[in-house]
């Protein structure tokens, strides 16, 4: 990996284990500020996991991670939790319209968020102001991981993370996220960490890319490492993936 760019999180020698589960095996790496790395590998791998912690979901057993060079341990949870922002798969909304979902982090601050910053927002992510008061039960799955990646650029994170938010979605839905994180990451400069089943999603929306496999990291580097990677182990895991 190119180490000239400031690493936005670092994890030193970062292992976590549940009962006697090892499910993270010293993890040693560096996530670029202002890029997009894509996290790779079989299911089981721990990559979901290792998400989790960068904004405190789960804390490691034992190492360190840092943000922007302090201890994740010196951050406040809450302050944390804006500064790292989390998009799922399943894009949870509270019930109620798409505003009312807009305005939750505003509210969580005890803070309110105006009808015209949501169009700005709701804009921001491809849709119109006619959502605003629309139900969010009423949204098709693009529409929801467009509103929750909104909700997210309303805490103003620097670094946002990604759990496989496009498995689920249409062709077209695809193309669309894809393009919006690609024009979040260029406009606000937003690190991106996007974990994703698609090597070939991986390999054209990446910058970086990280494979893992059975809880440790294989293999880093640009994202053109998908096309010829130096391990056999994730030469053997891409070609299965293709074939």
């Amino acid at each position: 990996m190119d180490f000239t760019y400031e690493p936005a999180i670092h994890f030193q020698e970062v292992s976590y284990s549940v009962n006697d589960l090892i499910i993270l095996k010293n993890i040693t790496g560096s996530i670029p500020k202002g890029k997009i790395t894509t996290l790779v590998g079989p299911s089981g791998a721990g990559k979901t996991t290792l998400l989790k912690m960068c904004n405190g979901l789960l804390s490691p057993t034992t190492g360190t991670i840092f943000i922007d060079d302090q201890p994740i341990t010196a951050y406040e949870p809450t302050a944390l939790r804006k500064y790292v922002g989390i998009a799922l798969q399943s894009a949870p909304m509270i019930a109620g319209t798409v505003i009312d979902n807009l305005a939750l982090p505003n509210s969580l601050q005890g803070e309110k968020l105006t009808q015209q910053e949501a169009i700005q927002y709701l804009q921001d992510v491809g849709l119109d102001e006619s959502f605003l008061h629309r139900s969010a039960s009423e949204l098709s799955g693009g529409q929801r991981q467009k509103v929750s990646i909104a909700r997210t650029l309303i805490n103003k994170s620097s670094i946002l993370l990604l759990d496989e938010i496009t498995s689920a979605l249409d062709r077209q839905s695809v193309q669309d996220i894809e393009a919006l994180i690609l024009t979040l990451n260029k406009k606000y400069k937003v690190t991106i960490i996007w974990i994703t089943h698609n090597l070939q999603q991986a390999l054209t929306i990446g910058h970086y890319t990280w494979v893992m496999m059975d809880g440790e990291l294989i293999e880093t580097g640009e994202s053109s490492l998908l096309n010829k990677p130096k391990n056999h182990r994730v030469a053997e895991f891409v070609q299965g993936v293709n074939t």
